[in-house]
């Protein structure tokens, strides 16, 4: 149907890793420690996945307004690492009537700058 404006993250960096880590109190050291990454065959540290998740639920709300929001669901389909960009995309798919309310459906995306997916999901916002 519609399709929302682009966000384009910067780079995902180490530092960010630690700091959200810190933040969530998710110190899984395959996220901020190299060799421990390295050891479980990850090539080095991955992003937390609710980072990710937390990037896309960033553009919902700069999207629409954030009290409205109804529903958000993901599924992670890659794993992201440091050095990254990320852009996020929606879409609008269409409108329905749940719960005596009138709501905008629509989809999530994010991908890295090789167009790599790394998260799909869906969205329904109340509206007017």
């Amino acid at each position: 149907m519609s399709e929302l404006k682009m966000i384009h993250k910067p780079e995902i960096t180490h530092t960010q890793l630690v700091k959200y880590a810190g933040a969530s109190g998710d110190f899984n050291p395959i996220h901020t420690v190299v060799p421990i990454g390295e050891k479980a065959g990850l090539d080095g540290v991955i992003a937390h996945g609710m980072l990710i998740m937390g990037m896309a639920g960033e553009a919902l709300a700069e999207w629409f307004p954030r009290k409205d929001l109804r529903r958000f669901k993901v599924r992670f389909s890659k794993m992201t690492r440091p050095g990254e960009k990320l852009t996020i995309e929606g879409r609008v798919t269409g409108e329905k009537w749940e719960e005596d309310e009138k709501r905008l459906t629509g989809e999530v995306s994010v991908k890295n700058e090789a167009g790599e997916q790394k998260l799909s999901g869906r969205f329904e916002f109340k509206i007017e």
